[in-house]
């Protein structure tokens, strides 16, 4: 696609993206972020900029529901730019964490599609996002250890609340390599698939999304969002002032008439 089809009210892309593509299927409703930097997909400095400001306007971008985020090659990505981390000054290392959360501030579904490495700043990428398809190739890791660092764009944070601190001090202190079966295993990974399934698994779930809701989608990513670290009392009311709303919409309605009349519904995001 040509990068003047996406809008950001606050930022302008340049005429080449650094190291990634964006393609729209509008028909299919479905956005493509291509990591394509061969052979290991290496996500250098200002590549994460970029990648913020693409996932915040595929996010105002009314012809997608579901976003991908996958990579040529066989390996999705071996990490950050060694070389770019001693370069980069302290307020711009500072913002790191932020534009890598970008995925999990979209208001839409966003699938991450992994095979080969991922490693660094392509697993806290991943664990940005909704969703995780992985396959038996697929390894999962944050070695900075090795270098005399420690994850910083929210990699340990994130893992820890998904595997607990045992696990995750294993991972991190140690700069293990989970294989996907063990991730998924683990709930890191959504579901591990052989590896030429891959694309169609991921077409599959993209698929699945679609059908339902886009404003039940984005109630249930906020409030789930939201909710990680609330008591289960706030959670719970949270939870019910959410459900009263789309109580009131009118995509709960079309579910509503739909299931009566043995239909498929036709959801609008209203």
């Amino acid at each position: 696609m040509k990068l003047n089809e996406l809008n950001h009210p606050a930022a302008t892309l340049p005429p080449e993206l650094d190291g990634f593509s964006v393609h729209i299927d509008a028909e299919r409703e479905r956005a493509d972020i291509v990591l394509s930097r061969p052979p290991f997909n290496v996500i250098n400095m200002g590549q994460r900029d970029q990648l913020r400001i693409v996932f915040e306007a595929l996010d105002a971008d009314e012809r997608v529901r579901v976003i991908v985020l996958r990579s040529e090659g066989e390996h999705f990505s071996s990490g950050g730019d060694i070389r770019g981390f001693l370069e980069a000054s302290p307020e711009h290392v500072s913002k790191l964490a932020w534009n890598i959360a970008a995925p999990a501030r979209c208001g839409k579904p966003v699938i991450a599609a992994a095979r080969g490495y991922c490693f660094g700043v392509g697993f806290e990428i991943s664990l940005a996002c909704d969703f995780r398809l992985v396959t038996p190739t697929t390894l999962y890791a944050l070695p900075e250890q090795k270098l005399g660092q420690i994850p910083g764009s929210g990699g340990s944070a994130r893992l820890q609340k998904m595997v607990g601190i045992t696990r995750t001090k294993d991972i991190v202190m140690r700069s293990r390599r989970i294989p996907g079966v063990q991730a998924a295993d683990w709930g890191v990974a959504t579901e591990c698939v052989p590896d030429a399934e891959l694309e169609t698994a991921t077409d599959a779930l993209v698929n699945e999304l679609r059908s339902f809701s886009p404003l039940a989608q984005r109630t249930a990513k906020k409030l789930l969002n939201d909710t990680e670290d609330s008591p289960l009392s706030i959670a719970i009311e949270l939870e019910g002032h959410c459900y009263s709303r789309l109580r009131s919409s009118e995509d709960f309605r079309e579910g509503v008439e739909a299931f009566h009349a043995k239909r498929r519904p036709n959801f609008t995001g209203k």
